[in-house]
């Protein structure tokens, strides 16, 4: 078992207890292991933490060496958002693939494919699954990471998607209570605000989140958005009404609340990392997810230091806290009981789940007269800037399976009012691929296609966003989806393969 070190008290240990913080590195560095055993239970990784599986599995297990029940966190959606992946792109497509083919089996494989590869790198909480209804078009950070716009559907996948990640033995963390769908404004830049009317919100937005409560889901975490209908002065991680009363008292919810990332601009902007992170457990939260920015023991410092002061000066109950810990520590009991109950009767493998998923996601458009290239073509990817969640790191699109089909293809990203006109000067002959990501919220990438199409009408279209724009183009391909396999899917689709 783990042995605290000597002089740190029980305020101070619970105080390190509820944090989720992040560092920089493929090795843990020394203040964090030093962290551990004074009391800190939660570590949360990110991309830049992981090189591959060998290495992962090496710095989980330091991390245990230090403190045996050490929950270890990550963001891995899979689809858009991947950490595991992070450099060649995830081998599962996303909750919107996910959606489109509507088998909440396949789901279920491929939430229970996903966690079975986290556990064996020593993962056991996944910031998983997003059950957010996306019924906002133009929302901007949501979209292919939610399972689709209908909420039953959305409902029955969040359940598949928890009963699988946790049958693998590691931890779903819902996300983001009480709902993200309904938002234009990215949390990590400023505070969304959903207007929706409360019995909107029932019906739409928190029918998901009831589904993931009957499926067991471990753990819950809050979005920084405002919605008035629940309360009009506090985003909903600081919101008492959202985490006390709807989350614990009418969705009866026993489990642990998780924050999304303090150092978002939502929280961090309005009321910073220290004040924020004391009114969110205050309200309700258990754990403080930091580190996405943040990730450092200066940080890990001040919010320990701002919970003991608000303990001691009477601002939070020291049985808040108390009780937020004791949370933590449960999650890290159920942890180890389901990691060696899954290890018994564990099914093997299926390496193929994801990219069998996402050919079935594909909806493909005027294939009637298509026939499949022989020759290698030009792929043009219509490059919006990318949100923080998914990140800039991980490749997508597909020239790169494309250039394994079709030996001898090229490819260039284009952004901007010029990018039609550049497309058309650099494909030259070739056969145009030209592949975007959500045209419907960029107005720039639909007057591109519009200038490619009216010069080369034969041009193949591939949609990787969420396909609301009317489908054109000799071909067109919807993925729902950027991941790796959803690319592959569509250039197998595209050569013939």
């Amino acid at each position: 078992m783990t042995t605290f070190a000597s002089g740190t008290d029980t305020l101070t240990r619970d105080a390190l207890t509820v944090l989720q913080p992040g560092f920089t590195g493929t090795t843990a560095p020394d203040w964090l292991l030093r962290r551990l055993g004074e009391g800190l239970a939660s570590v949360g990784l990110f991309g830049r933490n992981i090189a591959s599986p060998g290495q992962l599995a090496a710095l989980t297990a330091q991390l245990r060496a230090e403190r045996d029940d050490v929950l270890v966190a990550i963001d891995e959606e899979g689809g858009d958002v991947t950490r595991l992946e992070v450099r060649t792109g995830s081998s599962f497509p996303g909750n919107h693939a996910l959606g489109a083919v509507d088998d909440v089996e396949l789901t279920r494989a491929v939430a229970y494919e996903l966690g079975r590869r986290l556990a064996e790198c020593g993962v056991n909480l996944d910031w998983a699954p997003s059950a957010d209804v996306n019924s906002n078009p133009a929302n901007p950070v949501i979209g292919v990471r939610s399972f689709g716009a209908d909420t039953d559907l959305v409902a029955r996948h969040t359940a598949a998607y928890v009963t699988g990640l946790q049958s693998a033995g590691v931890a779903a963390c819902t996300k983001h209570f009480p709902g993200h769908g309904d938002t234009a404004v990215d949390s990590h830049h400023a505070l969304p605000r959903i207007d929706a009317s409360s019995a909107v919100l029932q019906e739409r937005e928190l029918a998901p989140f009831r589904a993931a409560v009957a499926a067991g889901t471990r753990a819950m975490m809050s979005a920084h958005i405002l919605v008035p209908a629940l309360d009009p002065d506090r985003p909903a991680t600081l919101s008492r009404r959202v985490l006390t009363d709807l989350l614990r008292g009418e969705l009866a919810y026993d489990g642990l609340i998780v924050t999304d990332g303090m150092e978002m601009r939502a929280i961090a902007g309005t009321y910073g990392i220290e004040r924020g992170s004391v009114l969110a457990v205050a309200a309700g939260a258990d754990a403080i997810c930091v580190g996405g920015g943040l990730a450092d023991d200066e940080t890990v410092r001040r919010l320990r230091d701002a919970l003991v002061t608000a303990v001691r000066s009477g601002e939070l109950a020291e049985e808040r806290l108390a009780e937020a810990a004791e949370r933590v520590r449960a999650l890290a009991r159920w942890t180890a009981s389901a990691g060696a109950e899954s290890t018994v009767a564990r099914p093997a493998p299926d390496a193929d789940i994801g990219l069998l998923a996402a050919r079935r996601a594909l909806t493909v458009t005027g294939a009637e007269g298509f026939a499949p290239l022989t020759e290698p073509p030009y792929v043009a990817a219509l490059t919006p800037v990318a949100n923080i969640a998914v990140g800039d790191e991980t490749p997508w699109g597909v020239a790169a399976e494309l250039l394994r089909m079709l030996p001898g293809t090229q490819t260039g990203s284009f952004a901007g009012e010029a990018a039609g006109r550049a497309v058309l000067e650099a494909a030259g002959a070739r056969r145009i691929v030209a592949v975007v990501r959500d045209e419907h919220r960029h107005p720039w990438m639909e007057r591109a296609l519009d200038t490619i199409l009216a010069r080369r009408p034969d041009t193949l279209v591939v949609e990787m966003g969420v396909p609301q724009s009317t489908p054109r183009g000799a071909l067109h391909i919807a993925t729902h989806g950027a991941a790796r396999v959803c690319g592959r899917a569509a250039a197998e689709v595209i050569a013939g393969r």
